[in-house]
């Protein structure tokens, strides 16, 4: 490896859809696990042996704040966003005595542009900033974060 090898996996892909269950598609469901739960289990499987040669590895998933309570529209991403959160458990457990630490970030709504032209209407002051966020995956993937692992870290800003 060009730099000696990988040590910090940060899975920050993912997407939204709001759809009602009764006029919605599976597809929805299927394009949303893909991409917000598949994306994960893939690129963990992907790192895994590389970090596995090395003393420690950190692995931080994005969850969702959302995926505590799935509402009308919200199905399809609740549903992946948990799967990230089980996701995080599994590995953390299964990877805590081998040096990797697998942590969850689960953000409320983030101050994008996206959301914002989405949601004209909201009060932007109470979203989550992306560098918010940035710090929090900053501590897990430090020396400072080894001794937590297996943490669903609720990262709302004033939402």
């Amino acid at each position: 490896m060009r730099f000696g090898g990988i040590d910090i996996l940060v899975n920050v892909a993912g997407g939204f859809r709001w759809e009602k269950f009764e006029d919605g598609d599976v597809e929805t469901w299927d394009q949303l696990y893909a991409m917000n739960l598949r994306t994960a289990v893939v690129a963990s499987k992907a790192v895994l042996p590389a970090m596995l040669e090395r003393p420690a590895g950190r692995i931080v998933n994005i969850g969702a704040g959302a995926a505590a309570k799935a509402r009308t529209g919200m199905g399809p991403y609740t549903a992946s966003k948990a799967g990230v959160q089980r996701l995080t458990e599994a590995l953390s457990d299964e990877f805590k005595d081998r040096g990797i630490t697998v942590n969850a970030i689960l953000p409320g709504t983030i101050d994008t542009p996206r959301n914002r032209l989405d949601m004209p209407d909201a009060d932007f002051s109470r979203w989550v900033a992306p560098a918010q966020i940035a710090e929090v995956i900053a501590f897990l993937a430090s020396e400072a974060g080894a001794a937590v692992t297996g943490a669903a870290i609720p990262v709302f800003g004033r939402g």
